[in-house]
């Protein structure tokens, strides 16, 4: 509900009307690690998103002076970690199951997505532990075809993958809707502290870093629901100059003009 102030602060400065849901599983209610609703708590963060949708309404209600003023034809997703891998989810990618595609959980009203070091592909680049605890990483991202941007830190070592920091590129990689791929140098998981302004589980602590993290994804909301190109050539011309901070690859997604 209150996570991720850096970020949520920043993009409601700028206009966007950001809702931030307190899922079943955060810290906050204390779930119990036995509680039998745990195993399918994936599908249920996708639910719970989906019922946000469906509610418009209330959250309109909800805050004085915002009535009239949300376009809902104009929404986006973005997740971080657990919650990427929601998101990643609503823009198409599957869970896979015995050796078989998963079901398609998408969601269409959902024009654009961000996935905040996202986890990558599973199958045999789950470690054993990942395999363990975080069965529902299993994803396959074939047909994630809403267009998306990735962030992720090249530092990012991760006990989910036997792989190293590259695998949270698959989303962009793997996908034909991954549009662009911000990759942070030194980045670790919290990519700087982008989970809130006091939160001391960063280890990789930045405000530099939580700045292009800033500044990158505002441009790319502003390019995938407002098609304002010029914010976003700025932001990629600004990460090119400053190549110690950070690097961004591009591809054209399949469904670009949707």
């Amino acid at each position: 509900m209150d996570g991720y102030a850096p970020l949520t602060d920043y993009w409601a400065s700028h206009g966007f009307v950001v809702i931030q849901p307190t899922f079943l599983d955060a810290r906050r209610l204390g779930l119990t690690p036995d509680d039998p609703r745990r195993p399918s708590i994936w599908r249920t963060r996708v639910d719970d998103m989906k019922r946000i949708l469906d509610h418009l309404d209330l959250a309109e209600r909800a805050l004085p002076g915002l009535a009239g003023r949300m376009d809902r034809d104009l929404v986006a997703a973005v997740g971080h970690s657990f919650g990427g891998q929601t998101v990643s989810m609503l823009l198409g990618a599957r869970m896979i199951g015995d050796g078989e595609q998963g079901e398609d959980l998408s969601d269409r009203r959902i024009k654009a997505g961000i996935l905040l070091a996202s986890g990558g592909r599973g199958g045999a680049d789950l470690s054993d532990l990942g395999r363990q605890i975080t069965p529902y990483l299993d994803s396959n991202f074939a047909e994630m075809t809403t267009r998306t941007l990735v962030v992720a830190g090249d530092a990012d070592q991760s006990p989910l993958t036997v792989r190293g920091p590259d695998w949270f590129g698959d989303p962009f990689h793997l996908s034909p809707g991954g549009e662009a791929l911000l990759t942070l140098h030194r980045g670790e998981h919290m990519l700087g502290g982008i989970s809130g302004y006091e939160v001391t589980e960063t280890t990789d602590e930045s405000p530099e870093r939580v700045a292009v993290v800033q500044k990158v994804t505002l441009a790319y909301l502003q390019l995938a629901l407002k098609h304002d190109s010029d914010a976003w050539a700025s932001a990629c011309m600004a990460v090119t100059a400053d190549s110690e901070a950070a690097r961004i690859e591009q591809k054209d997604p399949v469904n670009a003009k949707n």
